[in-house]
Order: structure tokens, then sequence, then C-alpha cells
């Protein structure tokens, strides 16, 4: 039986694990402990029995006006857990807050252009590649920002695609 729940400070002790992959994002306690305390809805984790960690989404709410929306700063599954639809879940859980509680436009994230399997996963989901960003991460590979429209965003302008790739320093941060 699988348990979704809310993230707390002590799961931070214990999803090291999960981490290992090397298509996974780490970062400083401060700043999985910033999101914790800044956007609590958004982050959740998932419990197997005997309370091993399976996997996380960490997320936050953004933007203004028409750019208001739901982004997914971090999911991941630990491989023992993998194809279950675990990620699923906790995408569509990030999605429903964002949609419901917030009236986002839209949810965002962002992939290495070579993670063809996450890639695969998002446009299963219903994300569309929005724009390519150069150099995202670390300066050496791209990224690629994918959107999916919530039901606020009737008329779906949020994910029509740019024509050009951009490079990090014309991102806007909110």
């Amino acid at each position: 039986m699988t348990t979704i729940r809310r993230f707390s400070c002590n799961d931070l002790l214990r999803f090291t694990s999960v981490n290992l992959d090397h298509l996974t994002e780490t970062f400083n306690m401060s700043f999985y402990m910033t999101y914790l305390a800044r956007w609590p809805d958004y982050f959740h984790v998932s419990e197997a029995p005997g309370n091993r960690v399976m996997g996380y989404i960490m997320g936050k709410v953004e933007g203004q006006g028409e750019s208001w929306h739901g982004h997914v700063t971090a999911v991941t599954v630990s491989p023992e857990y993998r194809r279950q639809q675990l990620a699923k879940k906790l995408m569509n859980l990030l999605e429903d807050i964002s949609d419901k509680i917030d009236k986002g436009y839209f949810v965002d994230l962002f992939v290495r252009a070579s993670n063809t399997p996450a890639i695969k996963m998002y446009e299963k989901l219903g994300y569309i590649i929005y724009r390519r960003v150069l150099r995202y991460y670390s300066g050496e590979e791209d990224g690629l920002d994918m959107r999916k429209a919530l039901s606020r965003d009737v008329e779906k302008k949020s994910v029509i695609p740019l024509k050009r790739p951009i490079t990090p320093d014309e991102l806007e941060y909110d």
C-alpha cells in the first residue's frame, strides 16, 4: 500500500537514496527547507509499507497575471519503484493543487534534453515542449521547458511553443 502525504522536515534525513539517480538534481538542505516553508502544499513524499521513501515531488506556485502557474522543481522515484505510475500520481497531485487551489494557468517543469524516458513520460501526461533553454544545466546541457495548460487557460495560450531557443538569462524568475 502506497501512501502519499505532505513532506516533513524528518523526510530530509530519509530521502537521500531516492536522489542517487544521476538524472535527479540534488539541492542543499536550505533549498529544500525553503520549499517546505514557503510551498508546503507542493511538497509531497510517497512511502511504501515500513515507511520506506519511494519518491517525492517538490514544487511551487509563481508568476503574475496569465503567467501565474505551478512549477515542478523536482519529481523523482527510486529505481525499484518505477513503472508503477507513482510519478504520474505525484504529478497529478501537483497539477490539481495548481489548478483547483491556486487557480494557475499552467504547470511547467524543466528536464534535461537527453532524458528521453522522462520527456516521454511528461508527454504522456499531456505536457508539450514549450521551449529549449540553451545550456540550462550547469552551463553545459540544454533543458526543455515543458508545459501543460490548466482549466483556467481556456484558449491554451500558455502552451503555444516558442519558435526559438532561449538562454537562461532570458528566463523570468518570480
